[in-house]
C-alpha cells in the first residue's frame, strides 16, 4: 500500500492506471476511520482494480466555533485499517497542499445546500463541494464511494457531478451502525456512554416516522413530526432536536402530501447530545 502526499504525484498514478485499462475508485474521508468506512473500502474494492482512500480533515467545511481543532485524528490508526482492507492507495496531503496561499477559488451548489443542514452550518457545503471537485480531480477515479448518513451531502454531490459534467460515477452505500441502531460516526467519540446509550432514540424516530407513513397512512407530514418528536422530547429531554424533515431525496423540498406523494422519502434529523451534533436520516419509496 502505497502513501501519497502531493496531487501531482496522485494525478501522475491514476493518468498509469486508466492507460492500462485499471478502474480507479475514491473512497474519501475525514479519517478517524470506523467499520462504515471499512464497508465502503470494501465495496470499491471489489468494484474496481484500484482503491484509493483520501484522508484529509478539510478546514472549509468546518464554521466558526465548530470542532475542526479537536475533530479526532489517528494516522497511524488509519494506515492499519486501510493495510487490512486492502486498499491500494490512501491520498493524505496536508492543507497547503490542497489550498494554496493565493487560493481564491470555491464551488457552490446553490439551493439545495441552503437547506436543513445549511441553515445550521453556513458556508459547510460550499466547503465540501469544493473539497470533493478538488479531490476527484486529483484522484480521477471512475467511481466515488459515500455512505448514506449524509445524506444531503450525497444529493449535492449527484448534482454537483451531474451540472459541472464529471465522469465519475456515484455509489452510495448504506449506512453502518452501533449495536443500538447509531450511525456510525467519528463524532461518536466526543460522546459518554450514557450519550450513546440515549442517541439510540434517533434511530427509533426515523423508523417510527417511516411507520407513521407507510403503516397509519398519515397524509400530514407535520403531524407525523408532531409525534415522534414528542417522542424524542418524552425519551431524551437532555438532547436538542434541530431539525427532522421529511423530503423528496432530489432536491430536499419538504412533502406537503404524503397520501398524493410517490416516490423516494426521506427522513432526515440533527441533534444535539451535549455539544456534539448528530445527523441521520432513512429513505424509503412510496
Amino acid at each position: 500500500m502505497k502513501v501519497i502526499k502531493e496531487i501531482s504525484a496522485i494525478q501522475e498514478i491514476s493518468d498509469y492506471y486508466k492507460c492500462i485499462g485499471k478502474k480507479v475508485a475514491l473512497v474519501p474521508t475525514m479519517g478517524f476511520l470506523h467499520a462504515g468506512h471499512t464497508s465502503l473500502m470494501l465495496k470499491a474494492k471489489d468494484e474496481n482494480d484500484i482503491t484509493v482512500v483520501s484522508i484529509f480533515v478539510n478546514p472549509s467545511q468546518f464554521g466558526r466555533g465548530e470542532d475542526f481543532d479537536k475533530y479526532p485524528r489517528d494516522i497511524t490508526r488509519d494506515y492499519h485499517i486501510c493495510e487490512k482492507a486492502g486498499v491500494d492507495i490512501i491520498f493524505c496531503p496536508e492543507i497547503d497542499e490542497m489550498y494554496n496561499k493565493n487560493n481564491c477559488t470555491s464551488v457552490i451548489v446553490s439551493e439545495i445546500s441552503e437547506k436543513l443542514e445549511g441553515k445550521f452550518r453556513p458556508g459547510h457545503f460550499s466547503g465540501v463541494a469544493t473539497i470533493v471537485t478538488k479531490l476527484l480531480n486529483a484522484v480521477k477515479p471512475v467511481k466515488l464511494y459515500l455512505g448514506q448518513k449524509d445524506a444531503q451531502q450525497n444529493v449535492i454531490i449527484k448534482k454537483l457531478i451531474s451540472d459541472l459534467n464529471m465522469e465519475t460515477g456515484l455509489v452510495v452505500c448504506k449506512t453502518m451502525r452501533e449495536d443500538n441502531g447509531l450511525a456510525m460516526s467519528s463524532r461518536n467519540t466526543f460522546l459518554s456512554e450514557t450519550e450513546k446509550s440515549k442517541a439510540a432514540v434517533l434511530k427509533y424516530i426515523l423508523d417510527e416516522g417511516k411507520r407513521l407513513i407507510t403503516e397509519e397512512n398519515i397524509p400530514d407530514p407535520d403531524l407525523v413530526i408532531k409525534k415522534v418528536t414528542g417522542i424524542f422530547k418524552e425519551r431524551t429531554p437532555e438532547f436538542e432536536m434541530q431539525y427532522y424533515a421529511i423530503t423528496d431525496n432530489e432536491v430536499l423540498d419538504p412533502i406537503k402530501n404524503l397520501a398524493k406523494y410517490k416516490g423516494e422519502v426521506l427522513i432526515s434529523l440533527a441533534a444535539k447530545a451535549g455539544s456534539t451534533r448528530l445527523i441521520d436520516n432513512i429513505i424509503f419509496e412510496k
